[in-house]
């Protein structure tokens, strides 16, 4: 009789070959030019990981860029910003079409361009001339000229906000023409030019009257431009009191520091502000930025509070699918997930890593899911009792403490056929960079993935079997190469909840995630710049 072990009737049928290495030295299949760029401007932040560099990143991104057609480069960054809510990399790729396409630039720049923070970033990205030119040239220039004759004043004063460059070197660049009193006194203002008081935009006249005198409520300008004054508690409370959703979740501390939870009432103010669905879902935030403010709120900060950040937290995902059949959910605690999730930035590395974004994650979809198994990862699988009637919060927290190892992608897998279980929906969350299940470790010249072979023993039980692996670090590979019934995906904000959503329903097209950025209208519709 012939080897079974050789011969078997499933083993590397349409199992394809690794054709790479990734960054980790594990066998790899290589995203397509498309496909990694998706996966970079969702997960990018531009800041070095545990694998690459900043630098390095860079790089990779100038490269990507320069295989994709135009189209589809334009697309990437209105769907970057618009749907994955991400900063740096949209500014960078509209820098990037500058110099390709400026008709399709001036399609997308008040899309992608969309606030004074993003303005800075792109003009600070094409002065560094890393997209190949250090001016802005006439059409950037013109839509710059046309994003600040688009703002409010409001929108202008927190553009205001900020360095390298400030709103004014930019006005000093592009030489805007006012076309209103108000206007030219504004910006006679921000260049420390003399103006006349009377004709200032009426926000600006409150915030310098208010600076002499202290009296009267405290003008609704960017929290960074009181900070700077000397403020004593009665300010900070009516700060606090009239503070927008995104600059109180930010500023529990600041708060506590200066005596504001002392006024009575106070914390039940912020308690309902902080649990209030329509700022949670218009603010942009991202669910692991909730469990940030949670981890990092004082002990000064009331229990009311931190408990409303619990609340939040439920309402930030409730986006998050239901899927039917047995749901399988993975989540990588290596080693290698102790990385700060937004990369390390010198005096501002987030306290966030990404194995807490994996352990939000896979709780909150059990939350959703209270049937799944949840199949934590590193070297193996690794044991941990959740229960799914607890708090998002609580679970994400058992999840993250659980041990590191090597990280291996097909443990979970491995597992499932060990003990002959079927699946109808797995779902990774991962950096993907798998090493320790790799037989030919540091060698892209035939082997394929574990995580593949593991993947069509599953399939030999659960036919109908759908596989997302969602990552959350850039780079440009996986461990499961797409097809049908695999997704890769990339991002931190709720539409990758949707994707994955429509994916388990089979509404998705063959291209998955790249095709959802395809389908992106580049005409840009009647829409105003954000505050």
């Amino acid at each position: 009789m012939a080897n079974k072990t050789l011969f078997s009737s499933f083993r590397g049928t349409n199992v394809p070959k690794a054709n790479t290495v990734n960054n980790a030295g594990g066998l790899a299949y290589a995203f397509s030019p498309e496909a990694a760029l998706a996966q970079y401007s969702v997960t990018g932040c531009m800041n070095g990981t545990f694998y690459t560099s900043a630098e390095n990143q860079l790089e990779t991104l100038l490269k990507l860029s320069a295989k994709v057609d135009d189209r589809f480069l334009a697309q990437t960054a209105v769907y970057c910003r618009e749907k994955g809510f991400m900063k740096d990399v949209p500014a960078f790729l509209c820098a990037v079409l500058a110099n390709r396409d400026v008709e399709l630039l001036s399609e997308i720049f008040p899309r992608v361009i969309d606030n004074g923070k993003m303005l800075r970033n792109f003009v600070q990205i094409m002065r560094s001339g890393v997209t190949g030119r250090k001016s802005l040239g006439s059409a950037p220039k013109r839509l710059v000229r046309q994003w600040l004759d688009r703002a409010n004043d409001g929108q202008l004063v927190s553009a205001s906000v900020g360095q390298s460059p400030s709103l004014a070197d930019i006005v000093k660049m592009v030489h805007p023409k006012p076309d209103t009193a108000e206007r030219e006194a504004f910006y006679a203002w921000l260049l420390g030019k003399p103006y006349d008081l009377e004709k200032l935009p009426a926000l600006v006249r409150e915030y310098e009257a208010w600076k002499i005198t202290k009296i009267g409520p405290v003008p609704q300008v960017p929290f960074q431009m009181l900070t700077a004054l000397d403020l004593g508690q009665k300010e900070w409370t009516e700060i606090a009191r009239n503070a927008p959703w995104q600059m109180t979740r930010m500023n529990l501390n600041t708060f506590a520091r200066h005596g504001v939870f002392k006024e009575k009432g106070l914390d039940e103010v912020i308690a309902k502000r902080l649990t209030n669905p329509a700022p949670i879902k218009r603010s942009r935030v991202f669910p692991y930025q909730l469990l940030a403010a949670y981890l990092n709120a004082g002990a000064d900060v009331p229990k009311r509070v931190t408990n409303a950040l619990q609340v939040a937290l439920e309402i930030a995902t409730e986006n998050i699918p239901k899927v039917p059949g047995r749901v399988v959910i993975c989540p990588d605690v290596s080693g290698s997930m102790h990385q700060a999730v937004t990369g390390n930035r010198p005096g501002a590395t987030s306290k966030v890593r990404c194995l807490d974004v994996a352990a939000l994650i896979a709780a909150a979809i059990l939350r959703k899911n209270p049937e799944a198994t949840v199949l934590p990862f590193m070297n193996d699988v690794v044991k941990v009792n959740l229960n799914p009637h607890d708090s998002i919060m609580t679970n994400a927290q058992k999840l993250a403490s659980l041990p590191a190892g090597g990280t291996n992608c097909s443990a979970p897998l491995a597992w499932l056929n060990k003990h002959r279980r079927k699946a109808d929906f797995i779902f990774f969350v991962s950096d993907n960079e798998s090493w320790i299940d790799s037989p030919n470790y540091g060698w892209c010249g035939g082997g394929k993935t574990q995580t593949m072979k593991e993947w069509q023993q599953i399939k030999q039980r659960s036919p109908k079997a759908k596989m997302a692996c969602l990552d959350i670090q850039p780079n440009g590979s996986s461990q499961a190469i797409e097809n049908e019934d695999i997704m890769n995906i990339g991002g931190f904000s709720d539409q990758v909840f949707e994707i994955v959503s429509r994916f388990a329903k089979g509404e998705l097209s063959n291209e998955h995630f790249v095709g959802e950025i395809k389908k992106i209208e580049l005409r840009t519709p009647s829409k105003s710049l954000t505050a």
